[in-house]
């Protein structure tokens, strides 16, 4: 919990920034820095490490309010992130994602109006595709009501365990807890655009990775196991 000023109350933080991180070393001072503000605000920031192999966790511990050893699988951390927290909301954030300057107060605002949320998004890197695939995924988030991680989620600490939180499943876990929270209300869709790492895009190609999410998620919808999807993922990629 963030610490209050000698002589002050503590003040019970109002949003939890929860991290997934897994051999980070390269991004998470980056990633973590901006929050410094956030954490002066009373804003917490848990980092959960699924077993780096580098400098991540201590790279982070400075810049955090804790630094806890979770399971590998981001739906894990970010479960494991949630029981830690004690604030009444919840963001979950990639390492590699960069917040707006006005994302704090426009999470707090949104959440007293719907159960959950999520940021429009764009995308760094060098090709010139990754701006329109950031517009498509604006787009379908909007019309869908579904968001992925990239996006930065955002949820009531109470939707979180009316829905039992991320699945344990080691992949599309953004999609599945996403149609689960349409049942409490709409996401509230912010305009304010995060900014990602396009590297998992252009590491593949970016027309590939595409063709290959867009393979993957609609054998998703079609009832395929997770599981054997994110096997088939590990391999392509």
């Amino acid at each position: 919990m963030p610490l209050a000023e000698p002589g002050s109350e503590v003040v019970a933080p109002r949003l939890c920034v929860v991290i997934p991180v897994l051999d980070e070393a390269a991004t998470i001072v980056a990633g973590l820095e901006p929050l410094s503000e956030w954490r002066q605000q009373g804003v917490e920031v848990i980092v959960v490490d699924g077993g780096s192999e580098d400098d991540t966790q201590a790279l982070a511990r400075p810049l955090a309010d804790r630094v806890i050893d979770g399971p590998r699988g981001r739906a894990r951390q970010m479960n494991q992130g949630a029981a830690a927290a004690s604030a009444p909301s919840l963001l979950f954030l990639h390492a590699d994602t960069r917040l707006p300057p006005a994302a704090m107060p426009a999470i707090l605002k949104a959440l007293e109006k719907r159960h959950w949320g999520r940021f429009d998004v764009r995308i760094q890197g060098r090709s010139r595709w990754l701006s329109l695939i950031a517009a498509c995924m604006n787009l379908r988030s909007r019309l869908t009501g579904i968001a992925t991680g990239d996006q930065a989620m955002f949820m009531r600490r109470s939707a979180f365990d009316a829905v039992g939180g991320f699945p344990d499943q080691p992949l599309m876990e953004d999609i599945e807890v996403s149609r689960r929270l349409k049942r409490l209300s709409p996401p509230a869709c912010l305009g304010f655009k995060v900014l990602t790492d396009g590297r998992r895009w252009e590491q593949g190609g970016v027309l590939t990775t595409i063709l290959l999410m867009w393979r993957l998620r609609f054998r998703y919808w079609r009832g395929a196991d997770p599981v054997r999807l994110a096997e088939e993922y590990r391999h392509v990629r």
